[in-house]
């Protein structure tokens, strides 16, 4: 089973391919978060739950390649119902999945911090569950919940021990609108718990060592690298149409010094260099 909640409380980076993952590694994280919404708009598409199955599980195993580092993996809904619930834990397991997320959306899925969405049944989220749960065999199941935005505060809380029950472990409640509200399920819900602080959303801004004290186990912060990237790209190809030129902007790059150390570059040169000088054994 996944050490991911043998660990401490836990701040886990929102990443989108493996480079991201490799710079939250050397910066001390000790899991990443593939984000839907971020891998999504990667691709140059919305959150709609529109890339596929397969799409999803190459980034895990593109991102699984080349670190160890545990991967929580936003699956969406499942890519449909039971039968597809259970394929898709197994094939993001074998990519190299940590912890796989269904959430109790009707598929399609919005962003769920946008208005208008819906949630399945209790009873249809309990059969992904029972399906997540039969097709795992080390990862961790995250059970999410939209239903505070669509049923209420209390209706999330029945949600989360309800799938608790029927094998999940860990619950996400998405959308709370107020840090009391954290509080909330965390007095009501006997389980390790994961909070969501993304920006631009239902949620105002809380500090990780606050979910820390409230008991979660987890924060994620998963669509920040992305909307920081995709801010610092604009902006040099602003200044790059008016200037005509890099220089202006050169402090604002990683140097290729950097950008080296982060892939490793120096292993896989001596690599190839000494598999060049290397004597055929029999």
């Amino acid at each position: 089973m996944s050490n991911l909640l043998n660990n401490k409380f836990t701040v886990v980076p929102g990443v989108y391919n493996p480079f991201s993952a490799l710079l939250a590694k050397r910066n001390g994280f000790n899991a990443v978060y593939l984000s839907g919404g971020g891998l999504t708009a990667s691709y140059g598409l919305p959150d709609l739950g529109v890339i596929t199955l397969t799409e999803l599980a190459d980034m895990v195993r593109s991102i699984h390649e080349i670190t160890d580092i545990p991967i929580i993996v936003d699956a969406d809904t499942g890519f449909g119902e039971t039968l597809n619930v259970y394929r898709t834990v197994k094939l993001l397991e074998e990519a190299g999945a940590s912890a796989i997320q269904i959430e109790d959306q009707v598929s399609p899925k919005r962003c769920g911090h946008l208005d208008g969405k819906e949630v399945v049944s209790r009873e249809n989220m309990v059969e992904r569950i029972r399906s997540a749960y039969s097709a795992r065999k080390n990862s961790l199941i995250i059970a999410r919940t939209d239903a505070r935005a669509v049923k209420g505060i209390d209706e999330a809380v029945e949600r989360a021990k309800l799938f608790i029950d029927e094998g999940a472990d860990i619950i996400f409640p998405e959308a709370l609108s107020t840090e009391d509200e954290f509080r909330y399920v965390s007095e009501k819900v006997d389980s390790p718990l994961l909070a969501n602080m993304t920006e631009f959303g239902k949620t105002p801004f809380i500090k990780a060592r606050t979910f820390e004290e409230m008991g979660y186990k987890f924060v994620i912060f998963p669509v920040t690298l992305f909307r920081i990237a995709a801010k610092a790209m604009n902006d040099a190809l602003i200044a790059l149409k008016q200037d005509g030129t890099q220089e202006n902007i050169i402090n604002d790059m990683m140097t290729r010094k950097e950008q080296y150390e982060v892939i490793n570059y120096q292993f896989y040169q001596d690599f190839d260099k000494n598999m060049a000088n290397e004597k055929i054994k029999k």
